[in-house]
C-alpha cells in the first residue's frame, strides 16, 4: 500500500517503481485475501472501482490519499483474472468509466476493461541478463528483424482471429531469426491499443502487453525464449502522444490530467491525439516508470522511442499561431528535452547494456551523446536521411542513377555524427509506397538482382541494420496488418534464393568485425571510389581495429556487365571473393583468390580487376599490415 514516502516521490516525479503501488495488486490484509487498488485522479470528486467482483456497481469506493491526488482502497472480494474499471465522478456531474492506466492486463478488444493480473514468472535467462550488463552494442553487430506480431504468421484453428499466442510466436519466430542470422527482434504494437490499424501506436494500456496475443506471463515466456537463444528483444515505445478513446488517458478525471491543458500544446492536429504534459511531475513519473517497467519487469533489452521529433518541437505538425513558444521564444520543447535527458541517463545507469533508440527524423544535434555533453543520451538514432536517399536512388530507372550518384554517398558526410541504425522499416512498405522488391525498377529478374545489391550496400555501410519482416524473402505486396506475410512465395526458387542471400549477408556481417567494430569512426571506412557515377558503381573498404579480415564491398547499380572492372587496393596481398549476388557466401575452398597488380588506381598503390555482372555485387576479404 501507499506510504507517505511513495506519495512524496510520486509528487516529485522520482518514484521509479510507482507501478508497484498504483494499479491493482493482489494481497492479503488482516488475514483477508483481496486486491488493493490505487489511481491518480487529482481533480475527481469521487472514485469507485467497478468490476466482476461487485456486478459493476458503485459499491466499492476509494478514498483520497492526503493531498497526493491518489485514491486507494482494498476490496476483499476481488480476485486475479477479474475485469474492472475506475468510475471517475467529476465535479460537473459526469461519470467516466476509465481503464486503469497502470493495469498489467487488459480485456480482449473490443472490450476496454482492465484485468487484475499476476506477473509471477520464473525466468531462466540469468546468463543473458548477466552478459548484457557488460555489453556495449555500439561495438557489436546488431541486425534487427522488425516484426508485427499480429501479421507475421496467422493460424487457422483459433477463435481469436487467428492470432498467434506469444508462446506460439516465440517458438516459431526464434527458429526463423536463428536461421536468418539476425541478432535482435523489434516488436511493434505490444502495449495495449484498441484499434488494430494503429499498429500499436495509439496506446491505452502503457503497462499492459496487448491481450491479442495472450497474457503478460505468455509475453514473458516470449522474451525468455529469445534470450535463451541469444536473441535480444526491442520494443516500440510511444511516449509522444495518446488517443482520445473514452476509456483511455484523455481527460482522465474530467480535466486535462496526462495531457497539456492548453490545446495548442496538448493536441496533435495531424494525428488527432493528445500530447503528454512533460512539465507535470506525475505524468513524467508515469512515463519514466513505464520505461523501467518493460526493462526491469519484462527483461526488455531496448526501447525504440517513437516520434521523438514530435516531442522535441512545439510547432511539430502545427500551423503558425497554433502553438506556444517556450520561455525564450523558441520552438524547442524544453520540458521534453529534460525528460529525455533524465530518462536516458537514469535508465541506462540502472540497467547497463540496455539500449534507447530514437526515431528522430530531423537534424537535431547530439541525439546519441551523453546529457553531460549537451546530448539527449540515446544509444542509437534511426538514420532516416540515409533511408530516404537510398530508397529514392533505388527506385530510379538505372539510366538516370548516374545523375543522382550523390544520393548514395551523401550519408557518409554525417555518418559518424551520431550512433546510427540503418532502417528499412514498416513505414516504407505501406500506404502505396510498395514493398522493397516492388520498388525496384525493371523486369522481375532485374528486381531480385537489384534488391540483392541494395542489401549488400546497406550491410557494408556504417551503422547497425534493421529490416522489416517479409523484405528478406521478397514480399511483393505492401504490408497489411490484417493478413499474414505471403510465406507461400518461398515455393518460388527466386524468393528462396533472395532469402538465402540475405541470410548470407547477415552471417558475413556478424562473422567479420570489420563490418561493425568501428561503426562510429572514419577508421572503419574508406572509399575506394565514391565518384564512379558514369558506371553507377560504388566501392569501399570496412576495417576493424586490428586491420585483419578487412572487407571490400563493390556494388553495381546498372544492368551493364563490366568485365575487368578495376579497383584500387591498399596492399599487395591475396584478395578472396567471399560473397557475390550470383552465389551468396562461398566456403573457404570455393573462393576465387585475386592477386593485385602493381598498377596505381583510385589513389592506391595496387589494383585488381573484377568481372561485374549486371547489378552485380561482391565482398572481398584481405588482411592488412
Amino acid at each position: 500500500m501507499l506510504s507517505q514516502t511513495d506519495c512524496y516521490l510520486f509528487g516529485l516525479g522520482r518514484h521509479y517503481e510507482i507501478y508497484e503501488k498504483l494499479g491493482a495488486h493482489a494481497m492479503t490484509v488482516d488475514g483477508q485475501d483481496g486486491v488493493y487498488f490505487a489511481v491518480w485522479a487529482p481533480n475527481a470528486k469521487a472514485v469507485n472501482v467497478v468490476g466482476e467482483f461487485n456486478n459493476w456497481e458503485f459499491s466499492d469506493s476509494l478514498e483520497p490519499v492526503e493531498t497526493s491526488g491518489i485514491w486507494d482502497g482494498f476490496i476483499p472480494d476481488a480476485k486475479i483474472g477479474q475485469m474492472y474499471k475506475f468510475a471517475i465522478h467529476t465535479y460537473n456531474g459526469r461519470v467516466l468509466f476509465k481503464a486503469d492506466p497502470y493495469a498489467n492486463q487488459s480485456e480482449y478488444r473490443p472490450g476496454t476493461a482492465s484485468v487484475i493480473a499476476d506477473l509471477s514468472y520464473e525466468w531462466s535467462d540469468r546468463s543473458w541478463m548477466s552478459k548484457r550488463k557488460k555489453r556495449d552494442m555500439t561495438k557489436e553487430p546488431m541486425s534487427i528483424y522488425e516484426v508485427h506480431p499480429g501479421s507475421w504468421r496467422k493460424r487457422f484453428d483459433s477463435t481469436y482471429e487467428w492470432f498467434y499466442n506469444y508462446r506460439e510466436l516465440a517458438d516459431e519466430l526464434v527458429d526463423y531469426i536463428k536461421k536468418m542470422g539476425y541478432t535482435h527482434v523489434e516488436l511493434m504494437g505490444i502495449a495495449e491499443h484498441p484499434f488494430d490499424g494503429s499498429w500499436g501506436y495509439q496506446v491505452t494500456g502503457y503497462y499492459s502487453p496487448t491481450s491479442r496475443y495472450g497474457s503478460p506471463t505468455d509475453f514473458m515466456y516470449f522474451i525468455d525464449k529469445m534470450h535463451n537463444n541469444g536473441i535480444g528483444v526491442i520494443l516500440d515505445w510511444v511516449p509522444a502522444h495518446f488517443p482520445r478513446d473514452a476509456h483511455g488517458l484523455a481527460e482522465f478525471d474530467g480535466t486535462p490530467t496526462y495531457e497539456y491543458a492548453d490545446p495548442r500544446k496538448g493536441e496533435h492536429p495531424d494525428w488527432g491525439t493528445k500530447i503528454f504534459d512533460y512539465g507535470r511531475n506525475e505524468v513524467i513519473n508515469f512515463l519514466l516508470a513505464n520505461a523501467l517497467f518493460w526493462i526491469e519487469k519484462f527483461h526488455i533489452d531496448g526501447l525504440r522511442v517513437d516520434a521523438v521529433a514530435s516531442m522535441l518541437y512545439l510547432d511539430y505538425g502545427k500551423t503558425p499561431g497554433n502553438w506556444v513558444p517556450n520561455i525564450y521564444g523558441g520552438h524547442e520543447n524544453l520540458e521534453a528535452i529534460e525528460f529525455f535527458k533524465h530518462l536516458n541517463s537514469m535508465l541506462m545507469k540502472r540497467n547497463p547494456g540496455v539500449m534507447m533508440i530514437a526515431e528522430e527524423s530531423t537534424a537535431w544535434p547530439l541525439v546519441t551523446r551523453p546529457p553531460e555533453d549537451g546530448g539527449l543520451g540515446f544509444t542509437f538514432k534511426w538514420n532516416m536521411g540515409w533511408m530516404h536517399d537510398f530508397l529514392e536512388y533505388m527506385q530510379m530507372d538505372p539510366i538516370y542513377r548516374k545523375y543522382h550518384h550523390n544520393k548514395m554517398t551523401f550519408s557518409m558526410t554525417y555518418a559518424f555524427s551520431e550512433n546510427y541504425i540503418l532502417v528499412l522499416s514498416h513505414d516504407e512498405v505501406v500506404h502505396l509506397k510498395k514493398s522493397m522488391l516492388s520498388k525496384m525498377p525493371g523486369w522481375d529478374g532485374d528486381k531480385f538482382r537489384q534488391l540483392k545489391t541494395a542489401y549488400t550496400f546497406m550491410m557494408g555501410h556504417p551503422g547497425k541494420k534493421l529490416l522489416f519482416m517479409g523484405q528478406d524473402f521478397g514480399q511483393w505486396a505492401e504490408w497489411n496488418e490484417a493478413k499474414a506475410l505471403d510465406w507461400y512465395l518461398l515455393g518460388d526458387e527466386r524468393h528462396r534464393n533472395l532469402q538465402a542471400y540475405v541470410s548470407d549477408l547477415l552471417k558475413v556481417y556478424k562473422k567479420y568485425s570489420s563490418g561493425f567494430e568501428l561503426d562510429q569512426s572514419w577508421e572503419g571506412f574508406q572509399w575506394i571510389n565514391a565518384d564512379d557515377a558514369d558506371n553507377s558503381v560504388f566501392s569501399f573498404i570496412r576495417r576493424n581495429k586490428k586491420r585483419k579480415n578487412s572487407l571490400i564491398y563493390v556494388c553495381s547499380f546498372t544492368p551493364v556487365e563490366r568485365k575487368g572492372y578495376r579497383i584500387g587496393v591498399p596492399e599487395n596481398r591475396k584478395y578472396q571473393i567471399i560473397l557475390d549476388n550470383d552465389h551468396g557466401y562461398y566456403k573457404k575452398e570455393e573462393r576465387t583468390v585475386l592477386k593485385p597488380q602493381k598498377v596505381e588506381f583510385n589513389g592506391m598503390p595496387y589494383s585488381l580487376e573484377l568481372d561485374l555482372q549486371g547489378y552485380g555485387a561482391c565482398i572481398l576479404k584481405f588482411d592488412e599490415d
